[in-house]
């Protein structure tokens, strides 16, 4: 019996996290596990495929035989913005249990919001039994999705779930059930209907600082929350952070929950640390179940190696 092809693993995950998945994955496949010390001097010439996220600025020279290389994430500009990459297939990470992290993560923050949740957590922390009168209901709000991709599309239907009204915006027109959607150049219009904005595009030349103060003053401003709220799972380089505080302190916007920063950790100087109207996640919204994402790429080995085209293929023109 021929041997599998290697496969490298080099993903800047939690190591235990690492080591927990990967005694069970790739049966009968060589592995090089670029965590361990031993293997980072070692020829890679032989692999054929490479699981990353973040991997060493070397890699792609190093393993001149690869057919296919799969991110360790849904994203993928990790990839193409910080390395020179050879003309292979770049595969996304496409699962049930991402899916359904960051439809979590999008509809607790949604609620947290809605249900006044800093305003009773400050409460809480200074002894004080009140209740807010005014509680507006989930159909009262509109929630606005920038990226309807799976992740988009996965989290309007749970937000519909839940009563809230949603609409949703990418740069060519999408169709979801039950959901307005508008294209590129319908934005003016989806940000005056929208309360809730909630952020869930890919990184490209296009997204980079799209979230700026000249986008977050078209928000709704009439709305029951009394004052839009962007909430951003997406990336952190597509929010001008300056300006992103500079609004969140003048009312521009009313509040925030952010899990994605352009620098990550974010700078302990940054001014969002401390502002009471924030809500801020380690970037946890959507965490890579590593066995998920193991058993994933054994699925996309398998239909290259039978023939059988991949799936959740980049494409590189635009980004995603």
């Amino acid at each position: 019996m021929t041997e599998k092809s290697p496969i490298i693993i080099d993903l800047r995950f939690d190591r235990d996290s690492v080591l927990r998945a990967l005694p069970e994955a790739f049966p009968g496949r060589p592995v090089i596990d670029m965590g361990d010390p031993e293997n980072r001097s070692r020829d890679l010439s032989q692999a054929a495929y490479a699981v990353v996220w973040k991997p060493d600025p070397d890699l792609f020279r190093r393993a001149s035989g690869l057919k296919a290389i799969f991110s360790g994430g849904a994203g993928v500009d990790h990839i193409l913005s910080n390395y020179q990459l050879p003309d292979l297939p770049i595969v996304r990470f496409v699962d049930r249990s991402l899916t359904d992290r960051m439809s979590e993560w999008v509809v607790w923050q949604c609620l947290y919001h809605l249900r006044n949740g800093s305003i009773y957590t400050e409460q809480q922390r200074s002894r004080i039994w009140r209740e807010i009168a005014e509680q507006p209901e989930a159909r009262d709000v509109t929630v606005g999705i920038m990226g309807l991709g799976v992740l988009g599309a996965d989290a309007a239907a749970k937000l519909k779930v839940m009563g809230f009204q949603v609409i949703g915006w990418s740069r060519s027109k999408k169709h979801i059930a039950g959901v307005e959607t508008f294209d590129a150049s319908g934005l003016e219009a989806f940000l005056a209907q929208t309360d809730i904005l909630v952020g869930l595009l890919p990184l490209t030349e296009d997204t980079r600082g799209i979230y700026d103060r000249a986008l977050f003053s078209k928000l709704s401003r009439t709305g029951v929350l009394g004052g839009p709220i962007f909430l951003n799972a997406g990336r952190g380089g597509s929010q001008k952070e300056e300006e992103l505080a500079a609004c969140l302190a003048d009312g521009t916007l009313k509040a925030a929950s952010l899990d994605v920063f352009v620098k990550e950790p974010l700078d302990r100087n940054s001014p969002l640390w401390a502002m009471p109207n924030v809500l801020m996640t380690p970037h946890a919204a959507a965490s890579s179940d590593v066995r998920a994402l193991f058993r994933h790429v054994e699925e996309q080995i398998g239909r290259l190696e039978r023939g059988e085209p991949l799936q959740f293929v980049v494409d590189r023109t635009s980004g995603y």
